[in-house]
């Protein structure tokens, strides 16, 4: 730290003696400037030890001895340094009077002792002070650098550099979870922050923020240099960083970029293999994907799997999907292969894990999110989920995973499982403009003739659709003859010009109907 004035009143060259403020030894000094200007304050930056020996100033006159110490004290001058012997053999009392009132320290020079020597004293402690700054950061960052190669990831990293600021570090992943901290009971107090670290994350690396309260001051500082940070470290400290400190978190933000760096080429090297891995797959060849994948996806093929297809209108909706899954699987330890295509992304992720659920969850927050006034967010992303599925059957999973994502888009929703197509009904599925229209056009003639009061032969044709051509049931349902119905049933043929003979007539028509009664509203 700078000198303070207690270290000035020690230093046996200088015999200086305290005579106002003596509870103010601590004050730091950062400077020490000479002037005989009765008011000096236009040219102080604050921190100073104003050198006076009163040659413009009637330092015997009270009021003005007052409002002079008051303007100095206001402007943040660490002390006053008064030379005897000059122009007044003692210190005035008018002036040691103002000193205490204002709680602003007070020196007496004595005669002997030359401005200068004051002057050089400063400056080499400050100079001595910076040496030290400098060289505990070196050290600092030797040791933050053999952490860091030493590659057993970044606890060590963090906990030398807790130590070196006397402090706390974590270090966050993209999606703002904890992924180390340091000491332990930091975790706690870091995981308050995931708040703090998402809105960093917005911003352009590098960034950093400021978060103070009454436990401690955190700096935030994102990790990376593109357009979305990597990752973000935090530093907890009872004040703010000093110059070795911030030596300390440089060196922790350039080693942990570079890791990162490093992490994402690896990454890049994954995908390109998960690729390939993929390919054999969906080609029907597990055996050869096996043997590709090797410890690096290996386990994710021995146990069920998800396919999951992700659709974003912009680059970063399925990057941030991605990045939390990614951050999700590395928690709990699973394994993800992971292939971007485009605009979308297919990922294999272990079936009941994390990365699902992580999914899962973030499609869900998306749904319970308002609709944004002029469009979708930039985060905004469709997904179709496959059923639990193994090697020999990725195919059949990517077509499922296909099919719910094309009714997820459909439905306006972020996430939809196949089972739910699987076990749930076709008909929501004819929620769709191009099957309305379809159902209108093969139904309106039906539809007009009735309107003209010429019989109800679209209620016939239902009810006799409904009971599987039975004759007398259906007739039984309208409450009318059986020849009755005979007859409405030659005239739907005549005007549809169809045969009911034929099933697949038979079930267009009935999907026609059950569409068209979708689209009517009930009736209150």
């Amino acid at each position: 730290m700078p000198p303070t004035l207690a270290s000035l009143l020690q230093h046996s060259a200088l015999k200086l003696t305290m005579r106002a403020g003596a509870d103010r030894l601590d004050t730091p000094v950062r400077w020490a400037h000479a002037s005989e200007l009765a008011d000096p304050v236009p040219y102080m930056d604050g921190g100073e030890l104003l050198l006076v020996t009163a040659t413009n100033l009637d330092a015997e006159n009270a009021e003005s001895m007052r409002r002079y110490v008051r303007r100095l004290a206001g402007a943040g001058v660490a002390g006053v340094g008064f030379a005897v012997g000059v122009n007044y053999e003692d210190v005035p009392e008018a002036l040691v009077e103002a000193a205490e009132e204002a709680g602003l320290p007070l020196l007496e020079v004595p005669r002997r002792t030359p401005f200068l020597a004051i002057s050089k004293a400063v400056s080499a402690a400050i100079a001595a002070d910076q040496y030290r700054a400098v060289t505990a950061g070196f050290e600092a960052q030797r040791e933050l650098t053999r952490a860091a190669l030493a590659g057993d990831g970044p606890a060590d990293l963090l906990a030398r550099l807790a130590a070196h600021i006397d402090g706390w570090a974590a270090l966050y992943d993209t999606s703002g979870a904890v992924l180390a901290a340091a000491p332990e009971w930091a975790a706690r107090r870091a995981a308050r922050l995931t708040p703090d670290v998402e809105r960093l994350r917005d911003r352009p690396a590098p960034a950093s923020i400021v978060v103070a309260d009454s436990e401690d001051r955190v700096e935030l500082q994102s990790l990376g240099t593109g357009r979305r940070a990597r990752g973000a470290l935090a530093v907890g400290t009872g004040a703010a960083l000093g110059t070795a400190e911030r030596y300390a978190v440089h060196s922790a933000v350039a080693l942990l970029t570079l890791t990162t760096a490093r992490s994402g080429s690896l990454q890049g090297a994954e995908q390109r293999l998960g690729a390939a891995v993929l390919r054999m797959l969906l080609a029907g060849q597990p055996d050869h994907a096996r043997a590709v994948a090797g410890d690096l996806y290996g386990g994710l093929l021995d146990a069920p799997f998800r396919l999951i297809i992700a659709e974003a209108a912009v680059p970063a909706g399925s990057e941030l999907l991605t990045e939390t899954m990614e951050a999700a699987a590395a928690r709990s330890g699973e394994a993800l292969l992971l292939v971007p295509e485009a605009e979308r992304v297919v990922v294999l992720a272990a079936d009941g894990g994390a990365a699902v659920a992580a999914c899962a969850a973030y499609a869900e927050a998306q749904d319970d999110r308002a609709p944004r006034e002029g469009g979708a967010e930039d985060s905004d992303v469709v997904v179709g989920l496959s059923a639990p599925s193994g090697p020999i059957a990725v195919s059949a999973a990517y077509k499922q995973a296909e099919q719910a994502l094309s009714v997820a888009r459909r439905r306006g929703r972020a996430l939809v499982e196949h089972e739910e197509l699987a076990t749930g009904s076709v008909l929501p599925l004819l929620a769709d403009d191009a099957v309305r229209a379809f159902a209108d056009g093969m139904l309106r003639a039906l539809y007009e003739h009735d309107a003209k009061g010429r019989g109800d032969l679209v209620a016939s044709l239902r009810a006799w659709l409904s009971r599987h051509g039975q004759w007398d049931a259906a007739a039984a349902d309208l409450g009318v003859h059986r020849h009755t119905l005979r007859y409405r049933m030659r005239r739907v043929e005549e005007i549809l010009g169809r045969s009911l003979d034929d099933p697949d007539v038979r079930m267009e028509l009935w999907l026609a109907l059950k569409t068209t009664e979708a689209a009517v509203p009930a009736e209150e």
